[in-house]
């Protein structure tokens, strides 16, 4: 039986890569013009 997805991502993010790709995550997102690039993005595709 194939294993669930929630499962595979669970696996991933406690994989070494997985939390080497969770740390790069976290250092863009604390960058202010990711940020700001970020809510123009979400700001244009909410209806």
């Amino acid at each position: 039986m194939p294993m669930p997805i929630v499962e595979s991502i669970k696996r991933f993010l406690q994989s070494p890569n997985g939390r080497k790709a969770t740390e790069h995550g976290k250092r863009l997102a604390a960058d202010p013009r990711n940020r700001e690039r970020a809510k123009s993005l979400f700001a244009r595709k909410r209806p």
